[in-house]
């Protein structure tokens, strides 16, 4: 498989210096972070504006929630809570690159009919139809691994090799995209730090990034505010989930030094400061 890395996804130029920013915004009351705090379409469109604002070069828009233990959303409650801000953003001029973040086929005509540029599928296009509705878009495509599902997917995460089991996950998949027509040069993959992974499993990940880049797609990694760094810090304050912005940009700079080319945070501002110090400082390169 060719090492060659890709050198624009989604229509954004990726650069080894530094990585996109990729802002969440969380349209559920029910988000680890922030839940509720954007989920009425006001407040959800003030936060996307603010994010860009800020300095995002692509938002990502989620409306069911896909924390540990969350529950299900039905397809039409979450288009609901994503139309109108959806909407909104895709008629600003000059028009962001959105995001939709949706694990349902069902949505991913309808968002990028919308005005969706990128589809963002934690559960990585393995359910059934997913491959043939995203080929009939022209979207970019996020594939993300998850063992289980949100509801199932921290209680007893094992592996044997988590790098090897992830990377053979990530080629069969860009093969089935591959076998619905979808060029290769559409997708980037998203390990899924803290989808059914332990501490010890998203440490080996993030300590290896490198190990995927053999694929050539863009990697996305997320570990804004997860609860693995309040595991790894130790420190009663950081179990809450506002106090874990060093841990994020120390993440995300990590991440950044292996080679990931879109980092999803919720700290945009602070996020680009932090890698700018760190190819001021000759660390990114």
């Amino acid at each position: 498989m060719s090492t060659d890395q890709p050198r624009s996804w989604a229509g954004l130029r990726l650069a080894t210096e530094m990585p996109l920013i990729m802002g969440v915004v969380n349209l559920t009351p029910d988000s680890f972070f922030d839940g509720g705090a954007f989920a009425d379409s006001a407040s959800g469109l003030r936060h996307a504006e603010q994010l860009l604002e800020d300095g995002a070069d692509i938002l990502d828009l989620g409306a069911e929630s896909s924390r540990p233990g969350a529950t299900a959303v039905p397809l039409e409650e979450e288009w609901a809570r994503l139309a109108p801000v959806l909407s909104a953003l895709a008629k600003r001029t000059p028009r962001p690159v959105i995001s939709v973040d949706t694990s349902k086929p069902e949505l991913f005509l309808r968002a990028w009919q919308e005005g969706a540029q990128v589809l963002n599928d934690i559960n990585g296009f393995r359910s059934p139809q997913a491959w043939q509705v995203a080929g009939q878009t022209d979207a970019a495509l996020i594939a993300m691994h998850m063992q289980g599902t949100p509801q199932t997917m921290q209680k007893a995460p094992r592996y044997e090799d988590v790098i090897g089991e992830i990377s053979a996950f990530f080629a069969q998949q860009i093969s089935h995209a591959e076998s619905h027509g979808i060029a290769k040069s559409r997708l980037a993959l998203d390990p899924g730090i803290g989808f059914g992974k332990t501490l010890h499993h998203n440490l080996e990940i993030l300590q290896n990034l490198d190990a995927f880049l053999p694929l050539a797609c863009p990697l996305v990694i997320g570990v804004s505010r997860k609860s693995w760094i309040a595991e790894l810090d130790g420190e009663p304050r950081a179990k809450d989930p506002e106090a874990r912005l060093p841990g994020s940009l120390a993440g995300a700079l990590a991440a950044a030094r292996k080679g990931a080319g879109v980092l999803r945070v919720h700290d945009v501002r602070e996020t680009l400061q932090a890698l700018r110090i760190a190819r001021g400082l000759g660390l990114l390169q």
